[in-house]
């Protein structure tokens, strides 16, 4: 079977490296917010060009730590997109806040800015766009909308860490970023593991605070905070993985550039990136303007007619594939009491019917895309002939 997602190869390229710091911190004894958490901090924001990084126990409290810093709470709306992980609204849900949604481009999956106007009301505090598979969000018209009604702006990198937009890292264009270390992220820990980045001082200080347990001195708490300090365990072993970074962002890229190639080929739609008023799906040959926009592909992402059964078939020829997302939050359970039905987004909807995430990670193999891509289309050419 061809994973989706492999992370063996990895571990065994810097197996000695990371052996050798896991044991530097058993031997060290210092497990919570030690040397390691501080230099990853450090690095972190380094590589991302900011100003301040504060390391937490996951993304997700990275989203709500992030808001909870803004002092975004009961009675605020937050707009965010209906095509995403859950864990973007169960941050807002936990700090009292309510989710908005805006419908999706379906040509990068990600927060249609052209929607953020109407969903803007007296409640509105802030704008969370999602940069959906590595893919950057329209930040230019996200941000001037924000400006333009005073309204704070999140965002949920976890998918995304290395992508670029304008020359600049996700997560620093907007108050403050959210990165995931979950294993199967552009970066990951061997655990669970998130971090805020931001230029603002007052932000990552409340933040800093707040995920131990709400006080500046131990012992001594002026709110209720939360116990979300990232170990140092996994912080040690992210700094052994964060230079090597950009290489493996690279590979995915190329890896991308030639399922565009041999899907094309094929005949079926590959995906699509935007720049500024143009959108394009690059190949190898294009020189592409890294100054404008870079997206990193953490998912490989295609729609396809029959998605389940496609997905079934392609599995029984031995490719595995993963679904991202097959339910829209505005259709969870969990926020019936928003009051949506069915066709409020018709394209987060069709989205979440037709997507269908195809084998990609650094270590990737030429070999193994022929296979994805010929079981790909020979199953697709069948169900046409059907």
């Amino acid at each position: 079977m061809i994973p989706v997602c492999d992370l063996l190869p990895q571990y065994l390229a810097l197996k000695t490296e990371i052996d050798a710091a896991m044991q530097a911190v058993a031997k060290a004894g210092h497990f919570i917010l030690g040397p390691n958490v501080k230099a990853l901090e450090a690095e972190v924001a380094a590589y991302c060009g900011c100003a301040y990084a504060v390391g937490v126990n996951s993304g997700t409290d990275a989203l709500h730590l992030a808001l909870r810093a803004l002092r975004v709470g009961p009675g605020d709306e937050v707009i965010t997109t209906p095509f995403t992980f859950i864990a973007t609204t169960e941050a807002i849900g936990m700090v009292g806040a309510t989710p908005v949604f805006v419908d999706i481009d379906p040509d990068t999956f990600n927060m249609d800015p052209a929607r953020l106007e109407a969903a803007i009301t007296r409640h509105t505090k802030a704008i969370l766009p999602v940069h959906l598979y590595g893919q950057p969000c329209a930040m230019d018209e996200i941000l001037a909308v924000a400006h333009a009604h005073g309204l704070y702006v999140v965002e949920d990198c976890a998918q995304a860490m290395g992508s670029s937009y304008h020359g600049r890292k996700v997560g620093t264009l907007s108050d403050v970023g959210c990165l995931s270390f979950f294993p199967s992220k552009n970066l990951g820990c061997y655990g669970d593991g998130g971090m805020l980045i931001t230029d603002n001082p007052e932000v990552a200080e409340r933040a800093e605070m707040l995920r131990r347990h709400g006080g500046k001195v131990k012992y001594h708490h002026s709110e209720l905070g939360l116990n979300s300090r990232l170990d140092e365990l996994q912080a040690a072993i992210l700094r052994v993985k964060l230079p090597h970074l950009d290489t493996w962002l690279a590979a995915r890229r190329a890896h991308a550039y030639r399922y565009n190639a041999l899907l094309a080929a094929a005949g079926i739609a590959t995906p699509r990136e935007r720049l500024g008023e143009h959108v394009i799906r690059p190949t190898a040959a294009l020189n592409f303007p890294l100054d404008r926009l870079y997206a990193t592909y953490h998912q490989y992402t295609v729609c396809v007619a029959e998605r389940d059964r496609v997905q079934r078939e392609l599995a029984a020829a031995g490719v595995g594939t993963m679904v991202y997302y097959p339910v829209p939050l505005h259709r969870q359970a969990v926020h019936a009491g928003l009051g949506h039905a069915p066709g409020d987004f018709p394209a987060a909807e069709a989205a979440a019917a037709s997507c269908l995430s195809l084998p990609i990670f650094p270590e990737l193999q030429f070999a193994q895309q022929e296979r994805v891509v010929e079981a790909l289309t020979a199953t697709v050419a069948g169900l046409k002939a059907a």
